[in-house]
């Protein structure tokens, strides 16, 4: 299951103590300057969370799935995301913690 926008917004009221609609200028102001950096081709790093920054893809020829019929796809810029050492070891522990709790893990722990 994914966090939608609403509840990232509901999360930011409710631990900075503000209003929903504060939150929601505060999220959306967040979200359109790093759109607008990508735009410019701007890199955007946030230490321990990761990084963004635009991938350019040169046009190539394609096959449609369905028709097996040849597709030329243009060139194309796309945000692309790295990971950062530090929330990639926060999701393992998490990760991790759970594994440890379901009991097909106990088994494994077992010797036999």
């Amino acid at each position: 299951m994914a966090m939608t926008k609403s509840e990232l917004i509901e999360a930011v009221a409710e631990r900075t103590k503000i209003t929903k609609s504060r939150a929601e200028l505060v999220v959306n102001c967040v979200f359109d300057a790093m759109t607008a950096a990508l735009e410019r081709s701007e890199g955007i790093e946030i230490r321990g969370y990761g990084s963004f920054t635009v991938r350019d893809y040169k046009p190539y020829d394609g096959r449609n799935p369905r028709t097996g019929n040849q597709v030329s796809v243009p060139s194309k810029r796309l945000p692309f995301f790295k990971v950062g050492k530090e929330l990639k070891t926060l999701v393992n522990q998490g990760l991790e913690a759970s594994a440890a709790e379901s009991p097909a893990a106990h088994r494994a722990d077992k010797p036999r």
